[in-house]
């Protein structure tokens, strides 16, 4: 079984991004390089006492941004962390009040998620699902975790089209809007979630043709024509979030 890709039906065809036969030479990471990072930093920010390890985590980000050449993505990440680090720290401290206390706990996760959220984008949008596959099979996992995550990777951005889609759909006739929603919410919930569940639904059935036309969960190993291999991206990689570890645990605030 080879890489070739089975055109899925209307659906989900904008959601899955064919593999780039010319530019996966780029400077992209290797699949199982990044997958890496995101647990890594997923692991330590989430343990207790992660926040330390924030502004490692977004600094690995901006540069994953940079190298992509995502400059929105690079611009937005330090300028969120930001707003959401002073409202974590400088929100409870302007008054002592349930609410501001509240919104600070709220901020202070949303940092986390942010942090790790650069990472995340990295993987979603340089690495195509036939890599990715290919990658974690490299990596010698059970079909039991390659499939399931084969298949979030597909359709993931499929939901996220489809409520575009809808959403698109609302304002044209009139029902979106935050002026709608205030007025009408029980009403717009029912309008935008009943054709987002419906339209999921169809692209859900033809992921899965595509999924058992492509041979996924079958018994034989696929082979794949351009298999995942460790470069010297790569190392540069690990030497750069290496460093920015050993960094983190060194430093010490200022008393």
């Amino acid at each position: 079984m080879t890489d070739t890709v089975s055109r899925p039906g209307p659906a989900a065809s904008e959601a899955i991004r064919a593999e780039p036969h010319g530019s996966v030479a780029r400077w992209t990471l290797d699949p199982r390089t990044t997958l890496a990072l995101l647990l890594g930093a997923n692991v330590v920010i989430m343990a207790p006492g992660g926040m330390r390890f924030v502004p490692a985590t977004l600094i690995v980000g901006v540069l994953l941004a940079l190298s992509e050449r995502a400059w929105r993505r690079a611009v937005e990440l330090p300028v969120a962390a930001t707003t959401l680090a002073a409202a974590a720290y400088l929100l409870p401290s302007a008054a002592a009040w349930p609410v501001f206390g509240l919104i600070a706990v709220m901020a202070g996760y949303a940092l986390r998620l942010v942090a790790v959220g650069g990472i995340a984008a990295y993987l979603i949008q340089t690495v195509p699902p036939t890599r990715f596959t290919a990658a974690l099979r490299a990596a010698l996992l059970p079909s039991a975790l390659t499939v399931p995550a084969a298949v979030m990777l597909r359709f993931v951005p499929t939901v996220v089209a489809e409520a575009r889609a809808v959403r698109d759909a609302m304002r044209l006739r009139g029902l979106g809007g935050w002026a709608t929603m205030l007025r009408h919410p029980v009403r717009s919930v029912e309008y935008f979630t009943v054709p987002l569940m419906a339209s999921s639904l169809r692209a859900a059935e033809d992921l899965s043709a595509a999924a058992l036309l492509r041979g996924l969960g079958s018994q034989a190993r696929p082979t794949s024509m351009r298999p995942p291999r460790f470069g010297f991206r790569d190392v540069v990689a690990g030497l750069v979030v290496a460093a920015l570890g050993i960094v983190t645990l060194r430093w010490r605030p200022a008393r």
